[in-house]
């Protein structure tokens, strides 16, 4: 009977285990093509064990990508050693691998060892130009004040990046821009800029031919490829870990620049270059995950209209009231109207960094984001609607014993319903637009699709599958509005007086 009773219970227990739900692993990566080949080979990894993979890619820079780690948002992502010791651990004065991997194990985060190639920034130029002024290290720029110099956004205000090396080369130069990093490539090709950070796996520095400029003062420090994990991976899902770490010393400089150049100029998927590797390198033979263009159209689509719907529903639910309130007190209307314009003046991307480190990333912040820069036209034409009214019509109103609130809805803001709409309809319009800074957080939508072309120099897909299908849903949302005001505007409202 023991013996019977031991093996049902075994039984029982592997049935449950059967029907356990796989571990979900959320792999992050920046917004660059060699940190989204790796999120991918990671992604495809966990995937083949028991694990469900997701891959949230172009997550801006390295303090987002860190803090959604530390959050719980992703389960890992892609770094630099250098970049860990000089951003994330900025101050600590940690340098050695034991320490590194201590301070961040006090963090609840594990540090694979290196996966073979070294990124390391450095300063380059076309070479003719360099040929020209005799410019062969970074210390002969010194000579060279009037350089226009063009850096990444993020190496502008990197502890190692730009601050520092000026102050390590004592450089003078004044005329420096900060803007994207592929970007500033084609600032170099076209002679708007002579100097800019290179990273050194970058397949542009062979096509375009540039000077890399020697290091002669030891300034950037080593960028081995690593990846960051949270330590609490390692309990859920112990099989995709140990999946990811295959990579370790497996990828040397010449394959992620092949891969790299695959990627930026043979405008291959990342997910099937990150396949290909995998099959060769490793010997692991996964599906490359690649969508359709029709399927990828569709859920950017759904994503994007959510952003938008969601945020014009809140706006409207609060800015009408808000014009109401500032139609009838206009001493509190002026500074209601104030207050929402002084709002309206934010960037909407200035304010979704600022919310990223409280709201995380993914749709939360962006809609945040979205909210404010809709209070304004819906406040302001609502005020007006209901301040332009005839008097006689509103006396008429009070003199057939209507009370506040049936004037309210049954006279005021029926007359009101143009101008209230007009607001309404613009802010719909503009959203549309400014929601593709969603595609910056792992938000989705079309911007996502933008922010993935702008690495690769894939304009004319930038424009074909990001910007064009964000203009015809504008278009669409314009004309939904103009039959909402058909049906919501009497016919005797919206006629014109002759």
């Amino acid at each position: 009977m023991k013996r019977q009773a031991r093996r049902s219970l075994i039984i029982v227990l592997l049935l449950c285990a059967g029907c356990a739900p796989a571990p979900e692993v959320r792999v992050g990566s920046k917004q660059q093509p060699e940190s989204e080949i790796l999120g991918e080979m990671a992604a495809l990894l966990a995937g083949s064990t028991a694990s469900r993979a997701d891959h949230w890619r172009s997550l801006g820079g390295t303090r987002v990508l860190w803090n959604a780690l530390l959050k719980g948002e992703i389960d890992a992502y892609p770094e630099y050693t250098g970049t860990i010791s000089a951003e994330i651990l900025a101050g600590s004065g940690l340098r050695d691998d034991e320490s590194i991997r201590a301070a961040l194990a006090e963090r609840a985060v594990r540090l694979s060892l290196p996966l073979g190639f070294n990124d390391t920034y450095a300063i380059g130029m076309r070479k003719e130009v360099a040929a020209r002024l005799g410019i062969q290290k970074i210390s002969d720029l010194r000579a060279h004040p009037n350089l226009r110099l063009g850096f990444s956004s993020e190496f502008m205000n990197r502890t190692d990046g730009w601050p520092g090396l000026r102050q390590r080369y004592r450089l003078p130069q004044q005329e420096v821009r900060g803007l994207n990093h592929d970007l500033a490539y084609q600032g170099l090709v076209s002679s708007t800029l002579d100097a800019t950070d290179l990273y050194s796996t970058d397949p542009k520095i062979r096509r375009y031919d540039l000077q890399v400029l020697v290091d002669d003062l030891a300034y950037f420090p080593a960028y081995q490829a690593v990846f960051l994990y949270r330590a609490d991976l390692l309990e859920r899902a112990p099989a995709a870990v140990a999946a990811i770490l295959k990579l370790e010393g497996r990828i040397s400089e010449t394959a992620m620049i092949d891969m790299k150049a695959r990627v930026e100029e043979d405008k291959e998927p990342e997910s099937q270059v990150a396949a290909d590797f995998l099959a060769k390198e490793l010997n692991i033979r996964v599906e490359p995950r690649i969508e359709s263009r029709v399927g990828s159209l569709w859920q950017h689509t759904r994503e994007h209209i959510y952003l938008v719907a969601l945020s014009l529903a809140g706006a409207i639910v609060l800015a009408v009231p808000l014009g109401i309130v500032a139609s009838r007190w206009p001493a509190a209307g002026r500074g209601m109207l104030a207050a929402t314009g002084i709002i309206q003046t934010i960037p909407s991307v200035a304010l979704l960094v600022f919310l990223i480190p409280l709201l995380g990333i993914g749709t939360k912040p962006a809609i945040a984001a979205l909210f404010p820069s809709t209070l304004l036209p819906i406040v302001k034409n609502t005020y007006s609607g209901l301040q332009d009214i005839p008097r006689h019509i509103r006396e008429s109103a009070e003199a057939l014993g209507l009370p506040a609130s049936a004037r309210l809805r049954l006279v005021e803001l029926p007359l009101a319903a143009r101008m209230i709409l007009a607001g309404i309809k613009t802010v719909a319009v503009i959203n549309v637009g400014t929601a593709t800074l969603g595609g910056f957080i792992g938000a989705g939508g079309y911007g996502q699709v933008i922010f993935d072309g702008i690495p690769r120099g894939d304009y004319a897909g930038l424009i074909l599958w990001g910007a064009l299908p964000a203009a015809v849903l504008a278009l669409l949302v314009l004309g939904i509005f103009e039959l909402a005001e058909r049906w919501l505007v009497r016919r005797g409202l919206r006629l014109k007086p002759e």
